[in-house]
């Protein structure tokens, strides 16, 4: 008995499809008929895992959204100094975002133009909103330099972060690799922002 192409998709390896041909045409440019076609299957056999390509951008946004919320839960995130804190988050934040480099990209170019793209917009800002606190809680401790306001310092670290996006490659077509990225990011941001 031979495996038909339908057979050899999962969830997982639609939704890695998807989010490729999201990242190139946009969600909004993205039909049923682009992904049938991206992925080789029939737009049937898309419908066997999913219900449309909503639920496909939704959880390709939750992967990303969970990626970076899962930070705040671990113990660099939550235990000792403020200043620690951050440059904890601020170096996995790095990190999960070139794991996840096609998830979160998708997720940094949502607009807001359906439920689902609103919802993680909301979500990406309440995780901005968290960081922002951690970081006006350093400078609270005196680590942090003060004459720079936490929401602006929070918009241009988390600006330099996210530009990675749209240089970073993971096989091996730039200089640069992972660690060294991590590590740039973390000595460029808080050797700036150190009282």
């Amino acid at each position: 008995m031979t495996m038909s192409k339908r057979d050899t998709y999962t969830p997982e390896s639609l939704l890695a499809v998807a989010v490729q041909v999201f990242n190139e045409r946009g969600y909004d440019g993205t039909s049923m008929e682009h992904l049938s076609r991206a992925a080789g299957i029939s737009k049937s056999s898309i419908y066997h895992h999913v219900r449309g390509k909503e639920e496909l951008l939704q959880r390709a946004v939750g992967r990303a959204l969970e990626g970076l919320f899962g930070i705040l839960d671990e113990r660099g995130a939550r235990d000792g100094r403020a200043v620690l804190r951050l440059e904890y988050v601020t170096r996995r934040t790095t990190e999960v975002l070139m794991d996840e480099l096609p998830y979160v990209t998708l997720l940094l170019r949502v607009r807001g133009n359906t439920p689902t793209e609103r919802r993680a917009m909301e979500r990406r800002r309440e995780f901005d909103q968290r960081v922002s606190e951690l970081l006006k809680d350093a400078v609270a401790e005196g680590d942090l330099r003060a004459d720079v306001e936490a929401r602006l310092a929070t918009r241009l670290l988390f600006g330099m972060i996210n530009s990675l996006v749209e240089w970073y490659r993971p096989d091996g077509r730039g200089a640069e690799g992972a660690d060294q990225v991590v590590d740039a990011v973390v000595r460029l941001a808080f050797d700036g922002l150190r009282a």
